[in-house]
């Protein structure tokens, strides 16, 4: 599934966003989000702590959309989304850089790291709650872990935020099953 190749990858940084910037738990684990890793988030520059706070403060917001889908809560997570618009200033723009193509973009050119970042990854959500897949965003079902994704594959049955979560509860329900 495939919404375009821009508003795609804005949904994957927009869950990675989420997952490295609000604590919780991940793999079965306490995920405190205190050192996160952001270079799939950097495009090559280097944002300053600031900066990295700043998109911290709308990832958890961005958290609560997927929350909202995720508990069937469809007007919350569009009214979540609209006001994460409106305060991002959010302003579609078309604009060709760095050897691609023409694409949209969602920030004024003079927005902060993090504000272009959250203006782009609130539209990119946007489009998705705007359509009849709104219910591909979801939070990982297993246990001890609440990180997001988005549910791209065909069937549209995701459960869970990786491999390794599905895995730890297959193992999990059968070593219970050996245990009857």
């Amino acid at each position: 599934m495939n919404f375009d190749s821009h508003t795609s990858d804005v949904v994957a940084a927009a869950v990675e966003a989420v997952n490295v910037l609000t604590p919780g738990h991940a793999l079965g684990r306490d995920y405190s989000a205190e050192d996160p890793d952001i270079s799939g988030l950097t495009n090559g520059s280097v944002p300053s702590r600031k900066d990295v706070d700043e998109l911290r403060g709308y990832a958890v917001r961005l958290r609560a959309i997927f929350e909202a889908v995720e508990g069937g809560r469809i007007d919350e997570a569009c009214g979540v989304t609209n006001a994460l618009l409106a305060d991002t200033h959010a302003v579609p723009r078309l604009i060709k850089h760095d050897g691609e193509p023409w694409h949209m973009h969602f920030h004024a050119g003079s927005a902060s790291w993090a504000r272009g970042w959250a203006a782009s990854m609130a539209t990119a959500l946007a489009i998705v709650l705007g359509n009849p897949m709104a219910d591909r965003l979801g939070v990982c079902t297993a246990t001890a872990c609440d990180r997001v994704f988005v549910d791209v594959s065909r069937n549209g049955t995701k459960r869970f935020c990786s491999t390794a979560c599905q895995n730890r509860i297959k193992a999990a329900a059968f070593r219970a099953r050996k245990q009857v």
